[in-house]
């Protein structure tokens, strides 16, 4: 099975392919994203069957999965076709840094470097969410959606990701369950309140992403016992800059 070294290449290419088909035939996407995901699906199952750390194959594909039909369904109310090629070859990057990242976390133990998955799953959980959260809020304002649905979806994918950034971070079951429903929970009361800013779905969704680092940030320094007050100073200055930035700038309807 030599080819599974091979996948963390072979699956962006394919991505880019499938991105591609979606771009020219847009009613595609109902066949190309459970493809996409079967693909995600096939890789994390190959790489845990040769792995002996685990064979959880599931665990691997909830960033990769939500962080694509964030970025395309995103892309559906871009017109401008350099930004969606652009986002297209970011989500493309992305992917094969993750798997690249993934095949030695769990087949080549020997040559995987510390934290890497820790700091893609970080990283790449804030820009799913800003994807996932303009797409639904984009979604909200072009269908009319009831805000009560927009609310439903916002929460299934908090919990995916809160879940996924305390896996990544091997933080016990016993205290995850807890944290993921405390921050499920103040998470929806603010994607609740953001739904009434008079503004574009770029900008609710990057308000509620930069919450979301703040909250989720905290919550894991603190879970691994590492959060003292130059954690707390950097993530809320960080994360109250990056709000007044963005309120300051954004244009208002």
């Amino acid at each position: 099975m030599k080819f599974v070294r091979f996948l963390p290449l072979f699956i962006p290419f394919l991505l880019f392919l499938f991105l591609e088909i979606f771009y020219f035939w847009p009613r595609t996407i109902y066949l190309i994203l459970p493809i996409i995901i079967l693909l995600y699906s096939a890789t994390c199952f190959l790489f845990t069957k040769r792995s002996a750390k685990d064979n959880k194959w599931w665990r691997y594909i909830i960033l990769p999965s939500y962080f694509t039909v964030g970025l395309v369904i995103f892309t559906l109310m871009i017109s401008n076709r350099l930004i969606v090629q652009s986002l297209f070859i970011l989500d493309v990057i992305f992917i094969y840094y993750y798997f690249n990242i993934i095949y030695y976390y769990l087949v080549k133990v020997e040559d995987y470097k510390n934290y890497a998955w820790e700091n893609i799953s970080s990283y790449g959980n804030f820009l799913g969410i800003y994807f996932t959260a303009s797409a639904i809020y984009g979604l909200q304002s072009f269908l009319d959606t009831p805000v009560w649905l927009v609310i439903l979806v916002i929460m299934f994918v908090i919990s995916l990701a809160v879940y996924q950034v305390f896996l990544s971070n091997n933080i016990k079951k016993e205290l995850g369950f807890f944290y993921i429903l405390l921050s499920c929970f103040v998470l929806v009361e603010l994607a609740w309140t953001i739904t009434f800013l008079p503004s574009s779905f770029y900008i609710l969704g990057l308000l509620f992403s930069v919450c979301y680092y703040m909250l989720v940030g905290l919550i894991r320094f603190y879970l691994l016992k590492k959060l003292d007050s130059r954690v707390i100073k950097l993530y809320l200055i960080y994360g109250f800059s990056s709000i007044l930035l963005v309120l300051l700038t954004a244009r208002w309807m």
